[in-house]
Order: structure tokens, then sequence, then C-alpha cells
């Protein structure tokens, strides 16, 4: 489990999930508190219910989400984490903190690189030499 390049690497497939952007966005959203599916559903603009009740599942079954069911009627059911979901959550949200903060520079180079039809734009000149 120490090569996560190697195809055969179990913990590939853990990566898979958890780096899908449903699997990263679920664990960022219940890392402040449980919350309910259609609490889920509601933060996370533009996921559709059967995707995110295939994420859960997903998330579940690798033991970084926990499930609740409180016996009322209707049932009320919650998603948490578990230990080992909140021990990956710091570093998602590090991960997407980074991407937070530098959205608009990787939106310009994107721009930049259509722009040029990936051609490499000639370079910036520093320090106002001419």
């Amino acid at each position: 489990m120490d090569d996560v390049f190697r195809r055969d690497c179990p913990a590939r497939m853990v990566l898979d999930h958890v780096a899908r952007r449903w699997g990263v966005l679920v664990l960022t959203s219940l890392d402040a508190s449980d919350l309910r599916f259609f609490e889920l559903r509601n933060r996370i603009e533009g996921v559709s219910e059967k995707m995110l009740s295939q994420t859960l599942r997903t998330l579940q079954r690798d033991g970084l989400i926990v499930r609740t069911v409180e016996p009322t009627v209707p049932p009320s059911v919650t998603y948490g984490l578990t230990p080992l979901g909140r021990g990956i959550t710091a570093s998602l949200r590090t991960l997407t903190g980074w991407i937070r903060d530098n959205a608009a520079e990787i939106i310009e180079a994107q721009r930049t690189y259509d722009a040029t039809g990936g051609r490499k734009a000639a370079p910036k000149a520093v320090g106002g030499a001419s």
C-alpha cells in the first residue's frame, strides 16, 4: 500500500473515492457538523440526489463517514465523519483553500492557454528592462 502510482495499490482506490469532486465536497461539508441528506444536497450546489447517495455510500463503506438513523417517524438520518474521516478533512481543507485562493490565477492561465491555442505565450518582461 505504499505506492499509489501502481495500478494494483489499494490506496489508489481510496484516493479515487476521496479525491472525486463530490467526495471532497461531502467530506469538507461534514467537517463542521453532522448533516441530514437534504442539508448536504442544499449545501453542495449541483450534486444530484443519485450522485450524493452514491458518494455517501462509498464514503461510508470506506469508513470515512457514519450514517445514523434515529427511530422517529419518518426516520431521521444524519451523516457525520468518523475519526478516520476527520483525519482526512484537514488536508482537504488545505487543498480547497489553496484552490479558492488561486482560482483567479488558474482561470487567467486557462484564458491565456485558450487564447493562444495552447502555444506558449511570450514571457512577460521582469524588472522593467526594455
